[in-house]
């Protein structure tokens, strides 16, 4: 089967690099917001993580506001605002605000997961007994008080989300589980995948949303995202400098230790004992590492296998330079239409 031509997008979880600011994470991403707005990219996601030394996002609302305002074509969304500690009336607010603003450039993405840790998860709840058990409740409400419609919920059929913009924002639901991509199946929502959370059982999820998918006022077919880890460079030599920071920090998130995004030379000179190889190799490989046409071959077989025309990009590099040149080649490598 041939695929339209392959549309590329950003997720960026605005990394803090050791030795850095959170300050500099946030220009950092919209110096590069700004710059994939110019290199034709589709669109650009911010994540949220909550009482973290190493991504400095908390609040994609605000982000998404900042980034929108000083970009001219490409899409701000979240990737994703995490629903579950949040009421669906601020939160369909918060972006039928940026839409009214920002007309046809703005994307919900709804996540499951919590984005932090248990107890950070019940300060954002701030004492709410309503459980994860009612998230797709949730997600219904959520999109009726979008489309002006009447909630799921009864006791809130008389409550209206204002202002409410002539086009709605895009909606999408992310995740990683089987869950995920049955509740976007079931509201006929589309579905971004985080293959670089879960490598193993993509094909399957993607395969049992786009069988359960129902027709919505949303989307009439199945729509799919993938979301994959990249590092591009020019030369393999570059490829592997870049990428050591990988293996420090995978070996740190193993451990549970979430901090700042270390330097390639701290990285190669870490003394990695066998039982840190051993538990970084635990794991499979998540992401695509190589120079441009690697990368380009395997993106687009990638997304043969998945059947998805649209590739949502994360790239971590300690360098911000790195990052930016990464996203730049592939840019050029699959020839994006730039405005």
């Amino acid at each position: 089967m041939t695929l339209p031509k392959l549309r590329l997008s950003v997720l960026d979880q605005s990394p803090i690099a050791e030795g850095s600011t959170p300050r500099d994470a946030f220009a950092n991403t919209l110096e590069l917001a700004q710059a994939t707005d110019a290199w034709g990219f589709s669109r650009y996601w911010v994540a949220e993580h909550h009482g973290s030394t190493g991504f400095a996002g908390s609040s994609p609302e605000i982000l998404i506001s900042h980034l929108a305002a000083q970009t001219d074509h490409i899409r701000v969304g979240s990737g994703g605002v995490m629903l579950s500690h949040y009421s669906p009336l601020k939160v369909a607010e918060n972006f039928n605000i940026l839409q009214t603003l920002h007309p046809d450039r703005i994307d919900l993405g709804i996540g499951r997961a919590p984005g932090s840790d248990q107890v950070t998860a019940a300060a954002l709840a701030y004492g709410s007994q309503i459980g994860m058990e009612y998230f797709g409740a949730r997600v219904a409400d959520t999109l009726a008080f979008m489309s002006d419609d009447k909630p799921m919920t009864e006791a809130l059929h008389q409550v209206k989300a204002t202002p409410h913009p002539n086009i709605p924002p895009q909606v999408w639901l992310l995740g990683s589980s089987d869950q995920s991509a049955a509740l976007a199946a079931r509201f006929g929502l589309a579905f971004a995948f985080a293959h670089f959370i879960e490598p193993d059982m993509g094909f399957d999820i993607v395969r049992q949303y786009r069988e359960a998918f129902r027709p919505s006022k949303y989307y009439g077919v199945p729509k799919v995202s993938i979301g994959v880890s990249v590092i591009c460079a020019e030369t393999q030599e570059e490829v592997d400098y870049i990428s050591a920071s990988h293996k420090l920090w995978r070996l740190r998130f193993e451990q549970g230790r979430l901090g700042p995004f270390p330097s390639p030379d701290d990285a190669l000179a870490y003394p990695f004992s066998e039982v840190d190889e051993a538990m970084i190799n635990r794991r499979p490989r998540h992401g695509i590492m190589g120079t441009p046409d690697q990368v380009k071959r395997e993106l687009e077989e990638f997304a043969m296998q998945y059947q998805a025309n649209e590739l949502v990009i994360l790239t971590i590099t300690y360098d911000q330079k790195a990052r930016l040149r990464s996203y730049e080649l592939l840019s050029e490598a699959f020839e994006l239409d730039r405005p």
